[in-house]
């Protein structure tokens, strides 16, 4: 099993930028494509971004391109969102999760973790 920890949420203001960490346990995270998605109050759960085993290979939501980047440490078994320019769209509580494979859609992933939330103010 893998157990994740979401950390660096905050508030921020429009155009900031923000880090993101997810840590593992309990399991071998070099196996494992990671992923972030964010869900909103009275929203379904939104694909954000995901990487792949080796973190060679990186996907991001049209919303996100160009602003986020998602990188990994396998060494310290940590995934990261790095967040630039944020929006108020942005608002969201955000969650890891590993799973198999990479994918967009959140039921492939097998383990999640319990949310960082992030607030852009305007």
């Amino acid at each position: 099993q893998m157990q994740l920890v979401e950390s660096g949420g905050g508030l921020v203001q429009a155009g900031g930028s923000l880090r993101l960490s997810c840590a593992a346990s309990g399991a071998t995270f070099s196996l494992y494509a990671m992923g972030w998605f964010r869900q909103a109050p009275g929203k379904e759960r939104e694909f954000v971004s995901d990487i792949d085993f080796m973190g060679r290979n990186t996907d991001y939501s049209d919303s996100v391109k160009g602003r986020f980047t998602i990188s990994r440490d396998n060494a310290k078994r940590i995934v990261y969102l790095q967040m630039n320019s944020l929006k108020p769209d942005d608002t969201a509580a955000y969650y890891c999760a590993g799973g198999t494979w990479p994918d967009r859609d959140p039921v492939s992933y097998n383990y999640w973790g319990q949310g960082t939330q992030v607030t852009v103010s305007s």
